[in-house]
């Protein structure tokens, strides 16, 4: 009998995680969906549900409400009969360049993409040492090695989710909790479409599908896709800065 695979999921109205949904219910996960578009989790909820006889639960979420980001995962065990695993997906970006009065935006990013991400696998990692086993998933971004100019709060978000994740996986080293950090590069959703330059840009549906298979192995770390940002990026961050923008 196949082992249960009953996963919370962030940010999944839209983009990365909407795609995501669908391939995680295609594969056999039982989902609770969490994101601050209710009406879109919901249809989106019974779509999958129906599409793969799986239990798929829409619930409200949002990550900058640090209580309720720590809350959810109990919620969500509360409604699957348990849980196998998080994926911190939620995330927002807005461009603009320092100095140009774009604090607030950066500040709302940050609390976005990195601190409510760190709550959300916090109380996580504290239920699956309660549980005994777990399996964590954060989605960074290859803008966390390399800074992206008119970019800096989300560089600076997912700069520092990757240190939060390392951390974490050296903290549960030998424990029976995987931690999975994934840094995809330039994945066609509305998030970077206003972006002059997406280099290597895939479709959604790719990323998500490559996203899904390191899920389904628990793979410590991945570049998505592996071509050629496993390559590119660290070289990218040995350059001088003045000549990323060259790249980005």
């Amino acid at each position: 009998m196949s082992q249960p695979r009953r996963y919370l999921l962030t940010g999944a109205s839209s983009g990365i995680g909407e795609a995501l949904a669908h391939q995680l219910a295609s594969r056999g996960y039982d989902l609770v969906l969490a994101s601050r578009r209710v009406d879109n989790l919901k249809a989106l909820a019974a779509e999958l549900s129906s599409k793969h006889g799986r239990t798929v639960v829409a619930l409200p979420l949002d990550v900058t409400d640090y209580a309720a980001a720590q809350a959810i995962v109990g919620q969500a065990a509360e409604a699957l009969g348990g849980l196998d695993g998080v994926i911190a997906n939620s995330g927002i970006a807005m461009s603009s360049k320092v100095g140009k009065g774009h604090f607030d935006d950066d500040k709302r990013i940050i609390e976005t993409n990195l601190t409510g991400a760190i709550a959300t696998l916090d109380a996580a990692t504290a239920l699956f040492r309660q549980q005994g086993h777990g399996h964590l998933v954060a989605l960074a971004s290859v803008a966390g090695k390399v800074g992206l100019p008119a970019n800096a709060g989300y560089s600076a978000s997912k700069f520092g989710l990757i240190g939060y994740v390392r951390t974490l996986q050296a903290e549960l080293a030998g424990k029976p909790i995987h931690a999975t950090l994934l840094l995809p590069g330039f994945i066609d959703t509305p998030i970077n479409r206003s972006m002059q330059k997406r280099p290597f840009v895939i479709d959604v549906e790719k990323g998500a599908a490559l996203i899904a298979d390191h899920i389904d192995n628990k793979r410590r770390f991945a570049y998505v896709p592996g071509w050629p940002w496993a390559l590119l990026t660290p070289l990218l961050s040995l350059l001088p800065p003045s000549l990323i923008g060259k790249y980005f």
